[in-house]
């Protein structure tokens, strides 16, 4: 009966080593999909810009105009914010 005891530790142990793995392998598989999707989606895209090469100059003058407007944007939050810090100050 004393050998018992172990082996019942042991398939516990085993039990607990299994779903673990399985867990982890779970999550890389959710992490392999993931990557298959981007990956897909990066092909998809190159596929795209070499049958139509106006398309990439057209996605570039998209970036620059957002960044452009995200730089003027943060130039008017900071202004707003001073501003504002100002209007603090004055009622003090």
């Amino acid at each position: 009966m004393a050998e018992s005891e172990p082996q019942e530790g042991n398939y516990d142990n085993m039990v607990k080593m299994v779903e673990d793995l399985n867990r982890d392998l779970e999550k890389l598989l959710e992490e392999m999909e993931k990557l298959t999707v981007q990956a897909t989606w990066m092909a998809y895209d190159m596929v795209v810009i070499r049958t139509n090469p106006g398309l990439a100059n057209s996605m570039r003058r998209l970036e620059d105009a957002f960044l452009n407007c995200k730089e003027e944007m943060g130039k008017k939050w900071q202004e707003v914010l001073m501003e504002s810090k100002g209007e603090e100050q004055k009622k003090e």
